[in-house]
């Protein structure tokens, strides 16, 4: 069986996995999916856990978001920004999507595939607590 069509192939803790991801805008890490989803099948491992969630984002079903060096994960499929807050580590989706086009040119040869742009600074809660 070849990655791609492992990747294709459904399973329970597949479907599971990306379930709970979807059910919450909070970009989850993998142990809080972990926990989530041992809710309903106790006897997944983590190992699992972690194999589904880089299948997932491999087969672009859902996306990373790294956050203060740990990896987030992220099913909102519509084109948007993150702003991570530097003090509650909490990741807010920014709809908005008019940001300045950066003024460069790639060498010769190069083709870009996806540009990604995240925000980084205070949220509301955080910056009425300073």
């Amino acid at each position: 069986m070849t990655r791609e069509t492992h990747q294709r192939k459904r399973s329970r803790q597949r479907d599971k996995v990306l379930e709970t991801v979807r059910s919450t805008e909070s970009h989850p890490g993998a142990d809080w999916v972990f926990h989530e989803v041992r809710k309903e099948i106790p006897n997944i491992s983590l190992a699992t856990v972690y194999r589904n969630l880089n299948l997932l984002v491999q087969s672009g079903e859902i996306s990373e978001v790294l956050c203060d060096g740990q990896l987030r994960f992220d099913a909102n499929k519509k084109e948007h920004f993150h702003f991570i807050c530097r003090s509650c580590k909490r990741i807010y989706d920014i709809e908005e999507t008019r940001v300045a086009q950066p003024d460069f040119r790639l060498p010769r040869g190069y083709v870009v595939e996806n540009v990604r742009m995240d925000f980084y600074g205070l949220c509301p809660d955080c910056r009425s607590d300073k």
